[in-house]
């Protein structure tokens, strides 16, 4: 039994370990095959490899030949066009060259001109110096033989003569003042006439602005006491709502709107109206009306700033700056409507602005800002100049046009031509008949001022405010004040009251001096 299983095992063995042999042997000679079947391919791949090289080899070879040839046409070129360059700069260096050296023997001419009078001058001022020593010899001997004759000291005869000099001075100075005075004044009148003539007759506004009502009319006196309401409830809702004061006394059939504020006081005329008109008074019907009412003025005033605009031809205005504008619809100065005088002013600056030959836009544009702060001076304080250049500042105006605001009341100094047109403009439109109107005791007290300033002066008799005030008459003492001395008194009363009034327009100052010479025949 043990020598079966151990014959089989050998035998398994056996048969194992041949076939692992001959699995050796096939293994071996696979690999021998496939070494075979690889060198031959790699010898294949080595001789297309050199294959490759060899046309790469002479494609680059090719290729190094053309790019050399580029390379010498390209530097060729190069050089062709250095050598043109450098033949201009050398024809250009040599002009440059000649004109030098023309300049140069152009210098020595004039240096040598020079010297020749440098010694002319020199032998010129050596005479001038001998003459001057003599005539101080002869000065000395004149005033020694003056001291003798005279029996003065030089100090008294000096003091004398500088009396005589300075009123000789002065009687020639005041002659030669009122001369060129005269002159400058028709030339500069003659100009400034045609100028503002010529605006005056293009620029065709009405004679007379229209004023901000304050008076509602009634239908009768018994609405005042729907107005009113029960316990007041009516006319104190009206008053909260709108800011303005109602006031109803004994008046036939009117109610009186006070405010500051002239868009508030509008919006309360246009809603008293309505109310009147509909007849049913209470709050919550006041309120509803303001409300409408307001949007209505705003709507107006958007409407009236962009009428301006179109109207004056400027363009580009921010919608606030637009709004501004439109609200001086709404605002009176001594009873002329700014919207309105703005706008003239306008086209009178940019009229006077083309005779000039300046910036018409410019101008025009200056002068329909010009009263901008008007619209908020109840709201901010400061003078409406300043508060119209802030404004016109804080959106981006031209520079020129914010200076020109700031300057036609003559807050800040005038720095140009846009200015002084916009300070005229203004004056021409305030001052033409029937523009404005002044209450009597502002109009007194410029006459009573204008007076003081001219009876101010020495050798003044007495003085009259004609002519509501736009001028002066002034007689003055014949023996105190000469002829040539009326002139300088002129100038003088026409500065101080520049520097201490306020006015309208323009002021004459007449001086009259006159001499009567009475004699009796017996």
């Amino acid at each position: 039994m043990f020598s079966i299983e151990t014959g089989l095992i050998i035998t398994i063995i056996s048969a194992f370990v041949f076939a692992i042999i001959v699995g050796i042997i096939t293994f071996r000679m696979g690999v021998s095959y496939r070494k075979k079947i690889a060198e031959a391919e790699i010898g294949g791949a080595e001789q297309e490899a050199k294959k490759i090289v060899s046309e790469a080899a002479v494609e680059a070879e090719n290729k190094k030949r053309e790019v050399l040839l580029e390379a010498k046409e390209e530097a060729h070129k190069m050089r062709m066009e250095l050598d043109k360059e450098i033949k201009e700069q050398r024809a250009e260096q040599n002009r440059l060259e000649r004109r030098i050296q023309q300049k140069e023997e152009s210098l020595d001419k004039k240096t040598e001109q020079m010297e020749q009078k440098e010694e002319q001058l020199a032998q010129k001022m050596k005479e001038e110096e001998k003459k001057l020593e003599e005539l101080d010899k002869v000065r000395e001997q004149q005033l020694d033989e003056l001291r003798k004759i005279s029996g003065m000291s030089q100090e008294e005869a000096k003091a004398q003569l500088l009396n005589s000099l300075e009123s000789e001075i002065r009687h020639e100075a005041a002659i030669m003042a009122k001369e060129i005075q005269d002159k400058a004044k028709e030339e500069a009148d003659k100009k400034a006439h045609e100028i503002v003539a010529g605006a005056i007759q293009r620029c065709a506004a009405d004679h007379s602005a229209e004023t901000t009502v304050s008076v509602v009319n009634l239908p009768n006196d018994d609405m005042k006491g729907r107005i009113i309401g029960r316990e007041g409830r009516n006319i104190r809702a009206i008053e909260t709502l709108t800011g303005v004061d109602l006031i109803i006394d004994d008046t036939p059939e009117a109610v009186i709107l006070s405010g500051f504020d002239p868009v508030r006081r509008e919006i309360a005329r246009m809603t008293l109206e309505k109310l009147i008109t509909d007849g049913r008074i209470h709050p919550a019907r006041i309120e509803e009306t303001v409300e409408r009412s307001r949007k209505e003025v705003e709507a107006i005033i958007k409407q009236e700033g962009e009428h301006a605009t179109f109207e004056t031809g400027v363009h580009g205005l921010h919608p606030e700056v637009v709004k501004l504008l439109g609200r001086l619809k709404y605002r009176t100065s001594y009873g002329q409507n700014v919207l309105k005088h703005s706008i003239e002013v306008s086209h009178l600056a940019g009229i006077m602005a083309g005779e000039l030959g300046e910036d018409i836009a410019l101008a025009k544009r200056a002068g329909l800002l010009h009263d901008l702060g008007k619209s908020i001076d109840h709201e901010v304080e400061g003078s409406h100049a300043t508060i119209g250049a802030d404004f016109a500042k804080k959106y981006k105006e031209n520079e020129t046009v914010v200076h020109a605001i700031a300057a036609h009341h003559g807050d800040v100094q005038p720095v140009s031509v846009i200015d002084c047109l916009v300070q005229a403009a203004d004056s021409i439109s305030a001052a033409r008949p029937g523009a404005r109107r002044e209450n009597l005791e502002t109009y007194i007290k410029r006459l009573e001022k204008l007076e003081e300033i001219a009876n101010s002066f020495k050798g003044v008799e007495k003085s009259f405010a004609i002519q509501a005030g736009r001028e002066v008459r002034i007689m003055v003492k014949p023996d105190v004040v000469n002829d040539e001395a009326t002139v300088l008194m002129a100038r003088d009363i026409v500065k101080k009251i520049e520097d201490e009034m306020e006015y309208p327009g323009q002021i004459k100052v007449n001086v009259i001096r006159e001499v009567r010479s009475v004699d009796i025949a017996k």
